[in-house]
């Protein structure tokens, strides 16, 4: 675990903190597709990601779940992060959008760390920000995107988090997530590959010249 953890954070945290992550953090595998953070669940530990990434959600009144944003290698959860200094229970789910290992970090190492370690502070600081921006991108397809727009912003992000080009998913998987109907998701992705920007097969899509 050591050999991950300063490979993707040996950049961010010295020496020291690396080595009380390793005594004190509970390695985890995440299959793909399960659920990490349920709503309503009571955290006494934060998520460090080591590989691959999750997708973080909430649920509206009508069970419509909304991807707020992706935490991928490297980072952390911010929701995660307020439950854990507050004391309250998780108002998102987090779901590994591929298989996914994390270091748990107990929160009361955490607190300890934030006051000991200056590179800890700056790495939960910059953690909120990132997180605040994304969710702030997240308001901003919404409100002024079309759907079209917001499809092809949700391929994107898919290939990046996936590091692929080819994506397996249904075109009902993709309306559920963007919260409209297959039909109009299967219009809108046929108009995409007629213009060149995709390639459609059963079950896949794959984007083009990314």
């Amino acid at each position: 675990m050591i050999n991950k953890l300063k490979e993707n954070y040996g950049f961010l945290l010295e020496e020291a903190l690396l080595k009380e992550i390793e005594e004190v953090g509970v390695f985890k595998q995440i299959p793909e597709g399960e659920t990490f953070i349920s709503i309503g669940e009571k955290l006494n530990a934060i998520p460090l990601v080591i590989s691959g990434a999750m997708k973080v959600f909430r649920i509206d009144a009508n069970d419509d779940e909304h991807i707020l944003y992706f935490i991928e290698t490297g980072d952390s959860c911010a929701m995660s992060l307020a439950c854990c200094v507050n004391g309250t229970k998780s108002n998102i789910r987090a779901v590994a959008e591929t298989e996914t290992e994390v270091v748990l970090i107990p929160s009361s190492a955490m607190d300890e760390w934030l006051v000991k370690y200056k590179t800890w502070r700056s790495y939960i600081l910059d953690s909120y920000n990132i997180r605040l921006n994304e969710l702030l991108e997240t308001i901003d397809s919404l409100v002024f995107m079309n759907m079209e727009e917001r499809l092809m912003k949700y391929l994107s992000d898919k290939v990046k988090i996936q590091k692929n080009t080819t994506l397996d998913v249904t075109h009902q998987q993709v309306a559920l997530e963007l919260h409209t109907s297959r039909v109009v998701i299967s219009r809108l992705l046929k108009k995409l590959e007629n213009n060149g920007a995709i390639k459609l097969a059963r079950n896949k899509i794959e984007l083009l010249n990314f």
